[in-house]
């Protein structure tokens, strides 16, 4: 076999494809069961003036203003974006490995990180357009107390699709791939996510004398790996939000990316404060610890699923 067909045959196999589909069911799940709290997280980072509280006082505080249904708003086109993106990552992290896997073999948690960080920057650039849509989706109809916000809207979207060609014919490619650099500075989240869970994995396997991992294993593996990769980069994700939303008043007169990006950092500051780059710390911790603690969870047992029934065809 040449290297050629052997590195082909390590990236389409049923191997990388089984993790990957374990991967984006496991994002499923996961974001369904904790969605409210991305509802609080989202509404915090963008609307300015809405007061930070406690993130049960804040869902109390959408569902009084807009009905319990609205704590659900955006799921269908979050849900697609979240599928989507994990399959892109998980397929993608388990290919890049598997091509190599004799580099780097005495340090496998930098390999980890090079290797998410490669897989970050490939799904970046595919899946952006999703991520966009779904933010704008997900606020239509939003209730906002900043005043910027309440006047100037984005049009009614019906839709992913339509989302995505009146976006494309209204502000171009440049605005379906709004916040991408940001985006693409935040593939250190999910490469740190990885490379901590691997990480922790491996210690807690040197104990477990060749037993499965239990599924509280695997959920505290979860949560620990994200909740630092969160802590590490939560401003930026705070600025990829008023990105993808594109109605901050200071990004008109910017056109490249890291003016864009320097703008709404020093809008924030003015006007909230340094304690402004952390506002929603807490929904977005609970909803991403939660929510990646359950996702590597469920990936890991629909996965050890799949594999024992191929095993035993």
């Amino acid at each position: 076999m040449t290297m050629a067909e052997s590195t082909l045959e390590a990236v389409f196999s049923y191997h990388n494809l089984v993790h990957a589909v374990a991967g984006a069911a496991g994002s499923v799940t996961a974001m369904t069961i904790f969605f409210p709290l991305e509802t609080a997280r989202t509404r915090l980072q963008i609307d300015e003036t809405r007061r930070a509280q406690h993130t049960p006082e804040i869902l109390a505080e959408i569902a009084r203003e807009e009905g319990m249904e609205s704590l659900y708003r955006g799921w269908f086109p979050v849900i697609t974006s979240v599928c989507c993106s994990n399959f892109v990552y998980f397929y993608t992290f388990r290919c890049i490995r598997a091509v190599c896997v004799n580099t780097l073999r005495n340090k496998a948690a930098l390999k980890d990180l090079v290797i998410g960080m490669v897989a970050g920057v490939i799904n970046v650039l595919m899946t952006t357009p999703l991520w966009v849509v779904n933010m704008r989706l997900k606020l239509q109809g939003a209730r906002f107390q900043t005043q910027h916000f309440r006047e100037d809207k984005h049009p009614f979207y019906h839709g992913i699709w339509d989302a995505l060609t009146r976006i494309l014919r209204d502000e171009g490619v440049q605005g379906l791939w709004g916040g991408t650099m940001s985006s693409l500075v935040l593939v250190s989240n999910p490469a740190i996510h990885f490379m901590i869970y691997e990480a922790i994995k491996r210690y807690m396997n040197r104990f477990a004398s060749g037993r499965e991992l239990s599924g509280l294993q695997y959920f505290f593996c979860g949560a620990i790996a994200k909740m630092v990769a969160t802590l590490i980069t939560y401003p930026l994700q705070i600025v990829q939000s008023k990105l993808r939303y594109g109605k901050e008043e200071e990004l008109q007169q910017y056109r490249n990316h890291l003016g864009r990006i320097s703008a709404v950092i020093r809008h924030i500051l003015q006007v909230q404060g340094a304690s402004g780059l952390y506002k929603g710390l807490e929904a977005k911790l609970l909803q991403t610890v939660f929510t990646a603690a359950l996702m590597f969870l469920t990936y890991e047992k629909i996965a050890a699923f799949i594999f024992k029934l191929m095993r035993a065809q």
